[in-house]
C-alpha cells in the first residue's frame, strides 16, 4: 500500500518530479562521464610511461640510477637461476635485459647527444612500446642485427634518412672512446617527441661488442599483470635480485605516480561536488511534497496510519525517484560513450598534448567500481537527504495539519 501511495505522489506534480529526474540522470550522467574521460587521459599517460621501456618492475645494479653509465652494470639473468625462474613464471608476463648507456649520434650532418639502448627485440615485443612503433624500414631482426633503429624527430634534427650511415659513440669499462658505425634500418614514431630524440635502439650483443663490456646488461624490465598492484612484484624480485636496486614504476616516475593519486582524489570530489547540487534540489521537492500535502497526511493520521509509515512513504517517494533517474543516468552515460569507444581524436591541440605526456587519441575508461561507486552514492546519499523531508512529514499533529490549511 506504501508503495503504491508513494508512486501516485510521485507523480502528481508531473513537471517538478520530471525535473527532478532529469537533475539525477544528469547529475550520475556527468559524474561517470568525466570520471571516464579522466580515467582514460591518465591511464593513457601511465601505459604510455611503462610503454616507455619502464615496465612495472626494474632491477638495477647499486648507483646505476645516480650514475647511468657503464660502469654499473648487473650480471645476466642467465646468471642467477632463482631470478630467471621467477621471470619466467606466471607472476611476469613479459620481461627483458637491456644496456642503457649516454651516447652521441653523429650523421654527415650533425651531431647529437642520445641514450643507446642495446636490446633483445624478440624479448621487447609485448613490453615496450619498440617493435610496434617502427612506421618505416625494418624492426630488428636478432641481438647481433648490424642495424639500428631512430626515431623520425631525430632522423630530421640529423638531416639523414632510411638506410643511411650513422655513428654511435660511447665510452668502454676502461673509459675510452668507443665508436662504430651503423645503417640506420628502421625509424619509429612514439607518442612523444621527447622519445623520437632521446633513444636510439641497436640489438643488444652488438652494443656488447662495441662496448667491450662482455654478459653485462645495465638493467631488467618487467610486466606483471596490473600496474597498480606491482609491490608484491617487487618484493618477489627484491627476494632473489641478489641485493641489487629494484624498483616499480611508482618509484622510477614520481610524476606519473602522482598523478593516480590526483586521479583518485579528483574522482572523490568530483563526486561530492555533484552530488550536493542534487540533494539540495532532492530535499527541496520533497519538503514542496510534503508541505502541499500537509492536510493530506493530517487526514491519513487522523483516520489511523502509524506516524512512521509515513516517514517510510515519503522515504520509498525518494527511492523510487532515485532509482528512476540512475537507471537513465546509466543509460544516457551508456549511449554516450557507445559512439566514442574507439577514442576521441584531439590531435588539434597535439602539441600541447606531447608536453603533458598525452597521445593525439583520448580513450574513454569506465571501471565497474566508478559506476558502483557513483550510483552507490547517489542512492545511500539520497535516501540520507530524505529523511529530513520524511520526518517533517511524520512528525505533523494531526488536527494542526487539517485546520491550518482550512484557515
Amino acid at each position: 500500500m506504501l508503495i503504491t501511495i508513494a508512486w501516485r505522489n510521485l507523480w502528481r506534480n508531473h513537471r517538478r518530479s520530471l525535473i527532478m529526474l532529469a537533475a539525477i540522470a544528469f547529475g550520475v550522467w556527468g559524474m561517470i562521464w568525466m570520471t571516464s574521460l579522466m580515467r582514460g587521459m591518465v591511464d593513457q599517460m601511465i601505459d604510455d610511461a611503462i610503454n616507455t621501456l619502464s615496465g612495472h618492475v626494474q632491477i638495477h645494479a647499486t648507483g646505476y640510477l645516480d650514475d647511468p653509465s657503464i660502469e654499473h652494470t648487473l650480471p645476466a639473468v642467465a646468471n642467477n637461476a632463482d631470478l630467471e625462474s621467477l621471470l619466467n613464471s606466471e607472476k611476469v608476463t613479459a620481461w627483458s635485459q637491456r644496456i642503457r648507456v649516454p651516447a652521441v649520434v653523429r650523421s654527415e650532418r650533425d651531431v647529437y647527444g642520445v641514450t643507446l639502448i642495446g636490446i633483445d627485440p624478440q624479448r621487447e615485443k609485448g613490453l615496450s612500446f619498440i617493435a610496434d612503433s617502427v612506421t618505416d624500414g625494418n624492426y630488428l631482426d636478432a641481438v647481433d642485427d648490424k642495424h639500428v633503429l631512430l626515431g623520425r624527430k631525430l632522423v630530421e634534427k640529423l638531416e639523414t634518412k632510411l638506410g643511411r650511415r650513422i655513428v654511435l659513440m660511447s665510452q668502454d669499462p676502461d673509459n675510452n672512446l668507443a665508436e662504430r658505425g651503423f645503417r640506420i634500418g628502421g625509424i619509429y614514431d612514439a607518442d612523444l617527441e621527447a622519445t623520437e630524440t632521446s633513444y636510439v635502439f641497436a640489438g643488444i650483443e652488438t652494443v656488447r661488442k662495441m662496448l667491450k663490456m662482455g654478459s653485462g646488461v645495465s638493467e631488467v624490465s618487467l610486466l606483471g599483470h596490473d600496474y597498480r598492484n606491482v609491490d608484491g612484484l617487487a618484493s618477489d624480485v627484491r627476494a632473489v635480485a641478489d641485493g641489487e636496486e629494484t624498483k616499480t614504476w611508482l618509484e622510477l616516475d614520481p610524476y606519473m605516480a602522482s598523478m593516480l593519486g590526483v586521479m583518485d582524489g579528483f574522482i572523490l570530489v568530483w563526486f561530492s561536488v555533484i552530488f550536493l547540487a542534487l540533494s539540495f534540489g532532492l530535499i527541496n521537492t520533497l519538503l514542496m511534497a510534503v508541505f502541499e500535502r500537509t492536510r493530506e497526511i493530517g487526514l491519513i493520521q487522523a483516520l489511523g496510519m502509524p506516524p512512521g509509515n509515513i516517514l517510510y512513504m515519503v522515504l520509498i517517494e525518494s527511492v523510487i525517484m532515485l532509482l528512476i533517474g540512475l537507471i537513465a543516468g546509466n543509460l544516457l552515460t551508456w549511449l554516450t560513450i557507445l559512439p566514442i569507444r574507439d577514442g576521441i581524436d584531439i590531435s588539434g591541440v597535439a602539441e600541447g598534448l606531447e608536453w603533458a605526456g598525452m597521445s593525439s587519441t583520448l580513450l574513454p575508461v569506465v571501471k565497474s567500481s566508478d559506476v558502483l561507486l557513483a550510483n552507490g552514492i547517489v542512492l545511500v546519499l539520497g535516501i540520507a537527504a530524505s529523511l529530513f523531508p520524511a520526518w517533517r512529514a511524520s512528525r505533523k499533529v494531526p488536527v494542526e495539519a487539517i485546520t491550518r490549511i482550512q484557515q
